[in-house]
């Protein structure tokens, strides 16, 4: 898809957007409530190894979603068009319909402040206007850099991918429209020694433009070596350890800890046993975690999420204390709390659930160099690989690709891989004796039960805490 058929594409969602307040109003004719949400997204995907080279460009998605309240529940209908006289047809169809099942239950959906606004992610080279010649190039010589630093490299990888997604949000008091420009970027490096074959990787990502994606000489130096550590890395005597994690650990860690838990629609279906510690101490006094998706430049930030709520950051722990959890307009209506910018969709076919945006760890005041020499001995966790919780439980399970030996202060050269943490989420937060004064968030997508991804970061600074791992 060339530049030109991409404005063609968004400008029929700019045509709809002067229609949607007739529809929305037409539809307030027959249930208490309406709303509407048109997408549409395009991009560029590229693959780098040994063996192959491909470009694609993402086929083009585009769609909207009605939303009718019946006074119990939200009824949707998605239409793959955004042609406005059809969605104008469906929408009266679709609302007539839900009127036949309106009840009174005593619920309220207040449509908000009214707010029209438009807003747009600042990139300095938007990925729209990179040709795809130039994107194939920066792939393949970052290829080229990253094979010829050891002669034990059997495989390198580039994986480059680009989106750009327009927005438009309708209710009785709001239009908002939203151009969210995302790019990322993973460099893997294979080694292979004696048999043995391990592998490594960084990432660069943001709601930025092509600019995000240069890669430092230093970044591959240390990826080089970061591989050749793992080819004689040991396995871990399970145990509980004191430990210094990384701000890639702990970002998995609040993700999972406080991320997936205190959705609240695990609330609604009673799958969530954060829900009894509401306003109770679950952490250490140090940990401050947030959810928030309006930081600059994070791979998970928006301005409004997908049921209009415009985007602001959420306490979910302050000063060890759980605040809240992360509602989408379902769960805030009927538990009748306030709302958060969390209701998210992969797609306008897809339905909406409570999902995070960047959530993370506060800094503290503590210097992270200081932190792991305060170790007699311990662990320094900082590649995070994956992730999975109870809910319910409230249990957590964090797989750290490695872990380097700390002996009094000092690193010993000693590598152990995998290394996986597990426990139940308040003792290992409570664990917490020290938050660093540094901050970083890395971003990725993240499914709702290995379904229905959308894009997320997580981080936070340095954290020392006590683990359980094998």
């Amino acid at each position: 898809m060339n530049t030109d058929q991409q404005v063609q594409i968004f400008g029929d969602l700019t045509r709809l957007r002067d229609a949607l307040p007739a529809i929305i109003a037409d539809m307030e004719q027959h249930v208490p409530y309406a709303s509407a949400l048109a997408m549409q997204s395009a991009g560029t995907k590229v693959q780098v190894n040994h063996r192959e080279q491909n470009v694609s460009q993402t086929d083009p998605s585009q769609g909207v979603v009605l939303t009718a309240f019946n006074g119990a529940y939200l009824e949707e209908l998605a239409l793959g068009t955004l042609d406005p006289d059809d969605i104008a047809r469906e929408a009266r169809d679709f609302a007539a319909d839900v009127a036949v099942r309106v009840v009174d239950e005593g619920l309220h959906i207040d449509p908000g402040a009214p707010q029209e606004a438009h807003f747009a992610t600042p990139c300095q080279r938007p990925p729209r206007g990179v040709p795809v010649a130039e994107k194939f190039d920066c792939c393949r010589a970052l290829h080229g850099r990253l094979s010829g630093g050891d002669e034990r490299i059997v495989n390198a990888m580039v994986n480059y991918a680009d989106s750009t997604e327009y927005k438009v949000f309708a209710n009785r008091t709001r239009r908002l429209s939203q151009a969210i420009v995302r790019t990322r970027l993973m460099a893997l490096v294979f080694m292979a020694q004696n048999g043995r074959t391990e592998y490594s990787w960084i990432t660069k990502d943001g709601t930025a433009g092509f600019e995000v994606i240069e890669v430092t000489d230093a970044a591959i130096e240390g990826l080089w070596s970061t591989v050749r550590d793992l080819l004689t890395a040991e396995r871990i005597v399970p145990g509980m350890y004191d430990v210094v994690t990384g701000p890639k650990m702990s970002g998995i860690i609040a993700h999972e800890a406080f991320g997936h838990g205190v959705e609240l629609d695990m609330f609604l279906k009673g799958r969530a046993r954060s829900q009894e510690y509401l306003g109770k101490a679950v952490a250490s006094p140090l940990v401050t975690m947030m959810d928030d998706p309006t930081v600059p430049g994070a791979y998970g930030s928006y301005f409004f999420d997908d049921e209009g709520q415009p985007a602001a950051p959420t306490t979910i722990i302050a000063d060890g204390v759980f605040q809240r959890g992360l509602s989408d307009l379902t769960a805030a209506t009927r538990l009748r709390v306030p709302r958060s910018a969390n209701g998210r969709r992969e797609s306008f076919a897809r339905k909406v659930y409570a999902r995070m945006s960047n959530t993370f760890f506060q800094p503290g005041d503590a210097d992270p160099d200081d932190m792991i020499r305060s170790l007699d001995y311990g662990l320094y966790l900082t590649h995070a690989s994956s992730g999975m919780e109870d809910p319910k439980g409230w249990g957590m399970q964090v797989t750290c690709q490695f872990a380097r030996e700390v002996r009094e202060g000092e690193f010993t050269g000693r590598v152990f891989a995998p290394v996986v943490a597990t426990g139940y989420v308040p003792d290992l937060l409570q664990s917490v004796t020290a938050v660093g004064n540094d901050f970083a968030l890395s971003g990725g997508n993240c499914g709702k039960g290995e379904k229905e991804f959308v894009p997320v970061s997580s981080g936070g600074p340095h954290l020392r805490m006590k683990a359980r791992l094998s």
